[in-house]
């Protein structure tokens, strides 16, 4: 769970510090292959805003909104009416972590947090992918489309807002 989290983070921070924007939004396709070939994909969305805002909105194979602050992440699972508030316990510098991502090549760099590489692809100067390996020894990467770059975004996006009736678990 620490990796997720931190990699929900991580990819929110990417997009500010590595090609200096204020704000981003794009559709996204996330797989993940386990070791014996087997693919999970999920789409959705996301807006992310300097300095530690995240909303990341899950739409299929299953519904679920993932909030990310500076100090909490929480997750709303409409489908069990259940919401996670998860405290992020490790203050991560992450804008002076991802200025650090090295160039490997032509529009590809790469971050390395805890024994952990994130392999980050630009096309015109956009996020198109980012590419690691999760806790569980999967291959994950995540796709971008019709990313938008330093649009106002309303802060208000990055409260949760869920039903009252929802199971609370505060871990």
């Amino acid at each position: 769970m620490k990796y997720i989290l931190f990699t929900m983070i991580l990819i929110t921070q990417v997009f500010a510090s590595l090609v200096n924007i204020n704000s981003f939004e794009a559709d996204f396709v996330q797989s993940i292959t386990d070791d014996k070939k087997n693919v999970l994909t999920y789409t959705g969305h996301i807006i992310a805003s300097k300095p530690q805002n995240a909303r990341w909105n899950y739409i299929k194979p299953v519904q679920k909104e993932v909030y990310i602050n500076r100090f909490e992440v929480t997750i709303i699972e409409p489908v069990i009416e259940q919401v996670i508030i998860k405290r992020v316990e490790l203050e991560f510098d992450f804008f002076n972590m991802i200025s650090k991502a090295k160039k490997i090549k032509k529009d590809t760099y790469l971050a390395k947090y805890n024994n952990s590489e994130f392999t980050i692809i630009l096309y015109e100067k956009l996020i198109k992918s980012i590419i690691y390996i999760d806790e569980f020894e999967n291959n994950v990467e995540i796709v971008f489309k019709n990313q938008k770059q330093n649009n106002n975004i309303d802060l208000k996006k990055f409260t949760p807002v869920f039903p009252l009736y929802y199971d609370i678990i505060k871990d």
